[in-house]
């Protein structure tokens, strides 16, 4: 997780494949993962999980996503289990040591997920206001730090393939384990706010 070390914000990118953009089946979700200059820094892909799941549950689905260099090496292991609300991941290194877990929480007028270190303290929250529905500020006793946005990939992109593209931003000086808390909590959100059950 070293590239993270000097960045203060990522871009991320899935990636559809043919047979997904012309038939609308989903297949595991693949992303790229660059810096702000758009060198490509990591991979992500969904690994494991059922035919059945992905037809039946569609966005609802448990997954394990890992995130990789591009000489294959697991850095990141995002696991989520299946919940109909409440949804929850927890992140793990390569060593499968926890690094935190996001849970969404309960709440009427926005959306918002609290972010737990390894040891089960609460160290952020997400919020994603009513009126900002594409964008999710980090925050730890109501200051802002950084956010994670939907960015928008054009109309006809949006249109056909449903690809989601995100920016996040941290400060710089953070530790590369919360730098890859965020990350992680980019595929959750993902899921749960823009992955589109049809």
């Amino acid at each position: 997780m070293e590239k993270l070390k000097p960045l203060n914000s990522l871009l991320i990118s899935q990636k559809k494949e043919w047979g997904e953009i012309l038939t609308g089946f989903d297949t595991k979700n693949k992303y790229v993962i660059s810096d702000k200059s758009g060198e490509t820094i990591y991979y992500a892909a969904e690994e494991g999980g059922s035919l059945l799941s992905r037809f039946f549950l569609k966005s609802l689905r448990p997954f394990t996503i890992v995130v990789l260099t591009d000489s294959d090496q697991v850095l990141l292991r995002v696991k989520r289990v299946f919940r109909f609300w409440f949804h929850e991941a927890k992140i793990v290194d390569s060593q499968d040591e926890s690094l935190g877990v996001l849970k969404k929480c309960f709440s009427i007028f926005r959306r918002k997920y609290s972010v737990f270190d390894g040891n089960g303290e609460e160290i952020y929250q997400l919020f994603g206001p009513i009126l900002k529905p594409w964008t999710f500020f980090i925050k730890n006793n109501g200051i802002e730090y950084g956010k994670i946005t939907k960015k928008w990939s054009g109309l006809l992109k949006e249109s056909f393939t449903e690809a989601d593209n995100f920016g996040v931003v941290f400060p710089e000086e953070w530790d590369v384990k919360v730098k890859a808390l965020f990350l992680g909590a980019v595929f959750l959100i993902d899921f749960v706010h823009f992955e589109k059950d049809v």
